[in-house]
């Protein structure tokens, strides 16, 4: 009997399975978080690639329509400019760059079309929003035209702005951060993407190349690269003939 009842209470104490529960429960907390912690971890790397990745695809639509730039002119009461104007931002009105480019599915009678990127803000968010439109032709302003097909190239809590580059006599790139009214292109177009907080360019200052950056005369051997001068502008009648286009 005494030896029966000795078998039948062996076991853990109160104290002894409390001590137990107390061990585990400190082993799972444990285990959460540094399973909080990996998955963090993981989260912000994930969305650090899924911010290249759009960073880079940004970059590259924007190198692909401006590498096709096309060097078309119209005429104005102040005389022949390129069809490339860039305004920057003033007060609510958004940056904004229209330029003519090779045509896509929406190209014109020409086989081109106008791209229009805009810099807008929405709250505390800055957009990079591509538009296009079919070009009618230097005789049609392009201030008139209806973009369509709006493309969030990128969006975040940075500021954005474009400058553009000419280059100068002495070989020298000078930027400014607007581009109206110029006979030629800009050599050089520079996207600069300014985090808020840290300051830091996030595009590393992606600077793009225009192809299309030389009036068709600058071809002739009597010309030359003396045609790129500052100042230097090719006779209307002469850059009419070489383009093949009539100027209105």
């Amino acid at each position: 009997m005494p030896a029966a009842a000795e078998k039948r209470y062996q076991g853990f104490t109160l104290v002894e399975a409390l001590a137990a529960f107390a061990v585990a429960s400190v082993v799972m907390i444990g285990v959460a978080a540094l399973i909080h912690n990996v998955a963090l971890t993981f989260e912000r790397g994930t969305g650090a690639v899924d911010r290249s990745e759009r960073l880079l695809l940004a970059f590259e639509r924007l190198a692909e329509d401006l590498a096709a730039v096309r060097f078309v002119q119209r005429r104005t009461e102040a005389g022949l400019e390129a069809i490339f104007c860039a305004v920057p931002a003033t007060g609510e009105t958004p940056a904004k760059l229209v330029f003519v480019t090779a045509g896509g599915v929406l190209s014109g009678p020409f086989g081109e079309e106008v791209i229009t990127l805009t810099i807008e803000q929405t709250d505390a968010v800055t957009s990079l929003i591509r538009r296009r439109a079919p070009w009618p032709g230097p005789a049609a302003p392009v201030e008139e035209l209806m973009p369509q097909d709006p493309v969030v190239l990128l969006a975040g809590k940075f500021d954005a702005a474009f400058t553009f580059g000419r280059m100068m006599a002495d070989g020298t790139m000078r930027w400014s951060d607007g581009w109206r009214g110029e006979f030629g292109l800009p050599r050089m177009v520079r996207l600069t993407l300014r985090d808020r907080q840290t300051g830091s360019d996030l595009g590393g200052g992606a600077t793009f190349s225009l192809r299309a950056d030389a009036p068709a005369i600058c071809a002739e051997p009597e010309v030359g690269s003396a045609c790129l001068l500052p100042g230097n502008k090719a006779s209307p009648d002469t850059q009419a003939r070489r383009t093949g286009r009539a100027n209105p």
